[in-house]
């Protein structure tokens, strides 16, 4: 299958997925699938900290998880960007984590590994996603290109680290 095929299944099956697990990759040498992570349930933007348990907050970018070493950042913004993202080692994964709040979606795209995704943003709710890539090439450095309209306010951090094992089949 030619990778212009694959990039327009890819494309149809995020259409039908949920934004959460709409990921698409269109790179041949992969070693593993792309693979959400983190939360997508969106939290009233007004929320500060809830019974001890902090919420997502536009204010400040996302957290990377623990162990995971910052490779680039984007602070709360508007409109499309480009963040540019530094070299990593050879076998770590990339983790790309998004917020946004406004009606509308964003698109996050990743051209160096061919992969990108949407993220449906709430009206009044903060959305958060984080994926994490693990296919051969992310060890470079190299950009992540975001598509939003002027509606949507985003935040966006650039994490590496070691791949995470990914869920049994049927899993979750």
């Amino acid at each position: 299958m030619s990778c212009r095929t694959r990039a327009l299944v890819g494309l149809a099956c995020a259409a039908v997925l949920l934004s959460v697990a709409a990921c698409t990759t269109d790179h041949s040498d992969a070693e593993q699938p792309t693979r959400p992570q983190g939360s997508t349930t969106p939290v009233p933007a007004t929320a500060g900290t809830v019974s001890g348990t902090a919420q997502p907050s536009l204010l400040k970018p996302p957290e990377l998880d623990p162990g995971a070493i910052l490779a680039g950042r984007q602070k709360v913004t508007t409109g499309n960007a480009r963040i540019p993202y530094s070299k990593g080692r050879k076998g770590d994964s990339l983790t790309i984590a998004v917020g946004c709040q406004g009606e509308g979606k964003i698109t996050v795209t990743v051209p160096p590994v061919h992969v990108s995704f949407p993220v449906e943003c709430g009206a009044d709710q903060v959305s958060t996603v984080s994926h994490e890539v693990a296919l051969s090439g992310v060890e470079r450095s190299g950009a992540v290109s975001v598509e939003a309209s002027s509606a949507v306010r985003w935040s966006l951090t650039v994490g590496r680290g070691a791949p995470t094992e990914a869920d049994p089949p049927g899993a979750g």
